[in-house]
């Protein structure tokens, strides 16, 4: 269909244009693309046989739809690519406040200019752009904001009594007509707030002080709310709940894999990042357990998640601590440290919810402390696993290692402000290291391979075979019985 050769209704009825609710139009745009094989909801990973299924079966059944999951789970993003299921275009009555339909108009102002104008009633185009609308619910929301109110000033300039519907002044729902409307934090909506939905959704009319519209308004609906907020700020009225449709449990990434693809998709570097920085494939896989160990960390709230959100800053911060490292000590490329990890606390501490035991560690303490058991969670998935306990007269693939720290009276130095060349020789010193790694890790990049000694170095003081300090210009490691038995 040409949209610009059809500007009247006249031209609209010959082109044979035939009106569609939106649910409809959903409906059958998903059938469509399910039937020729294609990506309904581009660039969200993880929910393929969970939460994509559910949500096609909701459009498909013809339902307002409520997203209900802890922060970060694109639920928002979810509902603004339900935009690509809609038609490019489609026609409305020009001047309509709520975007008429000019073969099934409902407001006053189009039946009226289509009494007047016939056929040569003016029309024009919506793009899927323009039908998009979205409010947060806060608190602060009135009827007014989101069904209407009576606007004296639009009375007095018209010259109407208040008796007149046309002082009515229409809210966000209204003028969202035959769009998608997504009320974000739906608990926080205020009970009163929530019960002036119930007619919109079920019977089609609405109420603006007094006046009682029979506007049959064409919206598809879709809240989102967080299970938190059922408790801590507010619910859902039942009646309201019972005239959703369908309620749709959103998750966290279950692997590690698909948590390192929403990362590297949403996390917003320059390119001379990637062109400084070069980053090991354990690096990334260590950033996301990273947020893996605090949805288990036992001082951190469950209830509030931990969203993806996490991952992503973090890695922007990890990015940002390798380059200005490098930027310091004039190197013009350098490779991620583990030591760099201590750049992404800042992104780890705004973005947790403490209990009680994790106020009294400490957010710095409890990030900090959430890196090293990452590290040893991940250790084993590359190196022998090191047993809780050990007889005395068995080897271990680590004695070396051990051995070598053991040696060292003042420790083992890691200056954060070491330039490359210097960082490299520090670590070949440990020439144990490099035995370990040709056996364990025979195809390592070599470029790769000095983040995973230190790595290696975090592991064994995670399961207690050395010990680490951090002081402010940087980490020392030690064999933890060394010193004593020297100073004996």
């Amino acid at each position: 269909m040409n949209i610009e050769t059809i500007n009247t209704l006249r031209e609209l009825k010959k082109s044979g244009y035939k009106s569609k609710s939106i649910k409809d139009e959903l409906r059958d745009n998903l059938i469509r693309k399910i039937k020729n094989k294609e990506t309904t909801f581009k660039g969200v990973h993880g929910y393929e046989n969970t939460v994509i299924p559910e949500l096609e079966r909701a459009i498909l059944s013809r339902h307002n739809i409520n997203l209900l999951g802890l922060r970060g789970q694109a639920k928002t993003r979810l509902a603004r690519l339900m935009l690509n299921l809609l038609d490019e275009y489609i026609p409305f009555i020009e001047g309509s406040e709520i975007n008429d339909d000019p073969l099934q108009p409902i407001s006053r102002f189009a039946t009226e200019l289509i009494n007047e104008k016939g056929d040569d009633t003016p029309i024009s185009w919506l793009h899927r752009n323009d039908r998009f609308a979205e409010k947060l619910a806060t608190p602060d929301v009135t009827v007014a904001d989101i069904i209407g109110d009576v606007d004296p000033i639009k009375a007095a300039n018209l010259k109407l009594s208040y008796a007149d519907d046309r002082v009515i002044h229409y809210g966000m729902i209204p003028r969202a007509n035959r769009c998608i409307f997504v009320i974000n934090e739906l608990p926080d909506l205020q009970a009163r707030i929530q019960v002036a939905l119930f007619n919109i959704l079920q019977e089609g009319d609405i109420q603006i002080r007094g006046f009682k519209l029979r506007l049959p308004l064409d919206i598809q609906f879709l809240f989102t709310a967080n299970p938190e907020d059922y408790t801590n700020r507010g619910s859902i009225v039942t009646p309201l709940k019972d005239r959703i449709g369908s309620q749709i449990l959103t998750h966290y990434p279950v692997d590690i894999e698909t948590a390192r693809l929403i990362t590297e998709q949403e996390a917003k570097s320059v390119e001379s990042q990637k062109d400084t920085v070069q980053v090991p494939d354990l690096a990334r896989d260590l950033l996301e357990q990273i947020v893996f160990e605090a949805r288990e960390s036992e001082y951190i709230d469950a209830k509030s998640g931990v969203s993806a959100r996490l991952s992503i800053t973090a890695l922007e911060n990890l990015l940002s601590t390798a380059e200005r490292r490098a930027l310091m000590m004039g190197d013009e490329q350098t490779t991620l440290r583990l030591s760099d990890f201590v750049g992404i606390i800042p992104s780890i501490t705004g973005k947790v919810e403490l209990v009680y035991e994790g106020e009294q560690e400490g957010a710095a303490v409890v990030a900090y402390n959430l890196i090293g058991a990452a590290v040893k969670s991940l250790f084993s998935k590359f190196f022998p696993k090191i047993g809780k306990l050990q007889k005395q007269e068995e080897e271990s693939p680590y004695d070396d290692v051990v051995s070598w720290f053991f040696n060292q009276k003042e420790g083992f130095k890691l200056l954060d402000d070491l330039n490359d060349k210097e960082y490299k020789s520090l670590l070949d010193n440990i020439s144990p290291l490099d035995s370990l790694l040709r056996e364990h890790q025979p195809n390592l990049l070599k470029e790769d391979s000095y983040f995973v000694k230190e790595f290696v170095l975090w592991a064994l003081v995670e399961f207690k075979q050395l010990s680490k300090h951090r002081f402010s210009e940087g980490i020392q490691f030690k064999d933890p019985y060394g010193s004593f038995i020297s100073g004996i």
